[in-house]
């Protein structure tokens, strides 16, 4: 090898050269299709813009190394071996724009449809399988061959199944949770154990619930797919609200039914996370010790809504059956003494 200042100045140039290439299509050719793309109805060509943004330098950077390293006067070997680091380099940086791209389109897609829900076990899986073909790639690009490698990993993988029984099971629970939807991300569920909260994510061994006092629990994916459970938000967020009230024995059912009524169209009205277009209604069903009893029927947007509006109805309730004159008895027992 006998390099010259000349050649190392050329070097330098194709190193630089590339590296301003990339900026200014970087800042200004993407910036522009950037600007473009908010104009556009569809939102998937700005996941392509910013995964580009950063790569597309450090491939301008690759080919002006490539180029310097081309007209550098190297031994055979050593340019072989260069040139080869590249092309290892160029399918890594490769593997994470995709990455980067259908982890985007996933989290945008799973925003706009139910059908399908963001969670960290399905972009994670997915970042899995592309680190596992970029690596494939790059091995056959460097002359080795991944048939044995398959091989001897399929074999392998009955060993670490054996031993990896509980995680295996968690991680297709996880999958069974998120292919039938019987739970989603920010869906409120209660577990037949008695641990309710909002879940925040389904990742490859636990799902993650937020508790209403703000706390998380963590219920293991194969726990959870076995578990009685109820789910608030499913098949719609609405869902009733029944209200216990008792009235004394002299009352006006009609008047107390009509009362009770108007005091909850109001509530739904005028109270946050009531529906204001639901008709509320009330049950009478039973003769108590002291009252009769009847359940009075509301609707809220969701499950946390209810207890406002429980709030709120049991207070206006209260005071307009004092100046009703409608009572609402204490528990009272009567007794006769025989002399």
């Amino acid at each position: 090898m006998n390099i010259t200042i000349q050649h190392t100045i050329n070097a330098f140039a194709f190193i630089i050269g590339g590296l301003v290439i990339g900026l200014v299509v970087q800042n200004i050719i993407l910036t522009r299709l950037r600007k473009i793309a908010l104009r556009t109805k569809w939102e998937g060509d700005e996941v392509i813009i910013d995964s580009l943004r950063g790569a597309i330098v450090f491939w301008f950077l690759l080919a002006g190394i490539y180029g310097a390293v081309m007209h550098l006067p190297l031994s055979p070997n050593l340019s072989t071996i260069i040139i080869k680091i590249l092309v290892v380099i160029i399918i890594l940086s490769v593997t994470f724009f995709f990455i980067r791209l259908t982890t985007g389109f996933l989290r945008l897609y799973s925003q706009k449809t139910a059908a399908l829900p963001s969670a960290s076990l399905l972009i994670n899986l997915t970042k899995g399988v592309i680190l596992v073909l970029g690596g494939l790639i790059i091995l056959q690009s460097l002359g080795i061959s991944i048939t044995p490698l398959i091989t001897a990993l399929g074999v392998g993988g009955l060993a670490v199944a054996l031993a990896l029984q509980d995680t295996l099971s968690n991680l297709f629970a996880g999958f069974h949770i998120i292919v039938s939807k019987m739970v989603l991300p920010g869906d409120y569920i209660k577990l037949a154990t008695g641990e309710e909260g909002y879940v925040t994510d389904v990742s490859w061994r636990n799902t993650t619930i937020r508790a209403l006092p703000n706390n998380i629990v963590v219920v293991p994916n194969s726990k959870l797919a076995s578990s009685i459970l109820t789910n608030f938000h499913q098949p719609v967020n609405e869902m009733s609200v029944l209200v216990q009230v008792g009235v004394s024995y002299d009352s006006d059912l009609e008047k107390v039914e009509k009362v009770t009524i108007e005091v909850a169209k109001k509530v739904l009205k005028e109270v946050p996370g009531g529906i204001p277009d639901f008709e509320p209604f009330i049950r009478y069903h039973t003769f108590g010790d002291f009252s009769i009893n009847f359940s009075v029927i509301l609707r809220v947007k969701e499950f946390v809504d209810q207890y406002l509006i429980k709030h709120e109805f049991i207070k206006r309730l209260h005071k307009r059956y004092q100046a009703e004159g409608i009572e609402i008895p204490f528990p009272i027992h009567t007794i006769y003494m025989k002399k």
